[in-house]
């Protein structure tokens, strides 16, 4: 089983910290979720909720109950994410099924283009003293992306071209290096889209400038996501190699001599 799992670099550093009075008691619960991941489409993703409960709270009389809500950009309200909903059927598993356990991750299982959006980890709590209450953490933003190519052009070999999917949100950007440094496309595609596709299509082009090792890089914002290698040698010269024609090294050899000997023969037959 493949797991992608990459986030950005802030992230567990967005907390929600939760403060309760219950009974004189002070309760401190923290849920911690990345604030955006990426996945590539097909695989496997794991949507990280850590618990953090004080001694007190980790005394409560019924296990945290877990609820995950998925929702899309601009829409009113969320659904639940669980196994038995209708989009996400056999594709949901926790990673620790321990009730008591702090780790309410789940394993977003063959992730498709229509799982891009926001994930909510929300839990429902209940103390020793029978207050109820949730929590939640911040929402973890989804964003998905395809399979990179990166080759010569079809028509021009002199040009390198790299291009992938992804999914419908701004902040991933293109670009190619070549031994380290940062090479200007001559055509790009910042974001073509079919309005009835549920991703755009980035792809740049850049010369090939001599051999060497050459990289695309799709970026989120200034966060490496993934990359692509391409090495590239100088195509040698089509030269055809000759035997070396020695039988006309010899009849050069000959023609002085036999000039050499018509004119001893001529001599004879003059004096004569």
């Amino acid at each position: 089983m493949h797991h992608d799992f990459k986030v950005t670099k802030l992230e567990w550093t967005q907390r929600l910290f939760l403060y309760f009075m219950v009974s004189g008691t002070n309760s401190l619960v923290t849920v911690y979720q990345p604030p955006v991941l990426t996945a590539v489409l097909g695989h496997d993703v794991i949507m990280p909720c850590q618990l953090s409960l004080t001694d007190e709270d980790k005394r409560m009389q019924t296990p945290p109950i877990l609820y995950w809500m998925y929702s899309t950009e601009g829409s009113s309200g969320g659904s639940i994410v669980c196994s038995y909903s209708e989009n996400y059927t056999g594709r949901i598993e926790r990673l620790d099924n321990n009730q008591n356990s702090s780790n309410k991750s789940i394993l977003l299982k063959n992730v498709q283009w229509a799982d891009t959006g926001s994930y909510l980890c929300q839990l429902s709590l209940k103390n020793n003293n029978g207050t109820r209450f949730r929590t939640k953490g911040k929402e973890t933003l989804l964003m998905i992306y395809d399979t990179m190519f990166f080759n010569s052009t079809g028509h021009n070999d002199s040009l390198l071209q790299c291009g992938v999917n992804v999914t419908r949100r701004t902040g991933f950007s293109l670009s190619i290096v070549h031994n380290g440094i940062k090479l200007q496309p001559v055509g790009s595609a910042p974001g073509e889209a079919d309005a009835a596709l549920p991703f755009i299509s980035l792809s740049e082009t850049v010369p090939l400038r001599g051999k060497g090792e050459y990289e695309c890089q799709l970026h989120l914002n200034k966060d490496l996501v993934t990359k692509s290698i391409f090495h590239y040698q100088t195509p040698e010269l089509n030269v055809m190699l000759f035997p070396e024609p020695w039988f006309l090294y010899g009849a050069l050899l000959l023609v002085p001599f036999t000039i050499l000997l018509a004119l001893i023969t001529a001599l004879l037959m003059y004096r004569c």
